[in-house]
């Protein structure tokens, strides 16, 4: 998978028909903390407040362009994704049906609901509410909207656009992995423009399956993934991302929940944004590293803010969610 920068630029006059670019700021109150000047690309301020909104928009017009027979799809989420397919697809005509797993985000899943979805829970993780969408659009011949495809990585690098035309000299960006199409979409962007950014890719300590598979040097899957960081919380890597990652990333460091917690924190207290927990995810990779990256300039991606109340309240008093 390769694009161009005359690519980016056509994937992003798409994007801006149904949504504005994101901000892009230096925090003073960041950079006074970690000893770096730090960018925040607040993809919390989409339509969606999640970054998944630009892969919707640019998946569901290949479809109608490609498919027109098609009458709907069917994917899984935690979701952001399905907040987006749900709102691109049910816009253009079509049917989504999508699939999350028992114990889903409460009001991710009102989200997913109030953008058209039918929402159906399906196992005990991601990956099986993922195998079970996957046979449920076969059987009953809907399009599958699977976590990572050209289509999605071609809206999702318009982020990474955005920024790295802001702010072309960036030393390092830090992005969550959870299936890849972030992190990849980065990369992409980063080489069409000739940009020289370190991209640094984060992973849940509960949900390894990203940073194990490039340090193994092939495809590993973990027991389990659980995290409030319900973002990054994949047990199955995806192997196209891989091949994209794995070359393309400088490192992938992994935060624990507590890091994660207090990332929100931060967020919270420096810039009155509220993060998720994948969203949160690079500011804590950020502070494990600030000793590194002292002098530098540095982006950090701030990839949705859709965390439950409950979450909310637990981590501004100090602590860490359950799941």
């Amino acid at each position: 998978m390769q694009f161009t920068a005359q690519d980016l630029r056509a994937a992003a006059d798409l994007v801006y028909t149904q949504m504005q670019p994101t901000p892009q700021y230096a925090w003073p109150q960041l950079s006074e903390r970690t000893g770096c000047e730090v960018w925040v690309k607040h993809e919390n301020h989409t339509p969606t407040g999640a970054f998944k909104v630009r892969g919707g928009i640019t998946f569901i017009d290949w479809l109608k362009r490609t498919h027109p027979e098609i009458r709907g799809i069917c994917t899984a989420t935690r979701g952001n994704h399905g907040q987006s397919q749900a709102r691109a697809a049910i816009a253009a005509g079509l049917t989504a049906k999508v699939y999350v797993p028992r114990g889903n985000s409460v009001e991710k899943n009102e989200a997913m609901r109030a953008f058209g979805a039918e929402l159906i829970e399906f196992g005990d993780d991601f990956d099986e509410a993922r195998l079970e969408a996957f046979r449920v659009a076969e059987a009953e011949d809907l399009m599958i909207v699977p976590p990572f495809h050209e289509e999605l990585v071609r809206g999702v690098t318009t982020y990474a656009y955005e920024l790295l035309t802001a702010v072309p000299d960036l030393d390092t960006i830090y992005v969550p992995i959870g299936c890849g199409s972030g992190i990849c979409g980065t990369i992409l962007a980063r080489d069409a423009l000739g940009a020289k950014a370190d991209v640094v890719g984060v992973v849940s300590k509960n949900a390894q399956t990203a940073k194990l598979s490039v340090e193994a040097g092939r495809l590993i899957e973990t027991d389990s993934a659980t995290t409030f960081a319900d973002g990054m919380a994949v047990r199955i890597p995806v192997a196209e991302a891989y091949e994209i990652y794995s070359k393309g990333a400088a490192r992938i460091l992994a935060v624990s929940d507590e890091e994660v917690a207090e990332a929100i924190r931060i967020y919270y207290r420096d810039i009155h944004n509220l993060a998720e927990g994948a969203g949160a995810a690079p500011l804590a990779a950020l502070m494990q590293e600030q000793g590194r990256m002292q002098g530098k300039k540095v982006a950090v991606i701030l990839c949705g803010g859709n965390i439950d109340t409950d979450w909310v309240l637990t981590v501004l008093q100090g602590g860490v969610p359950q799941v």
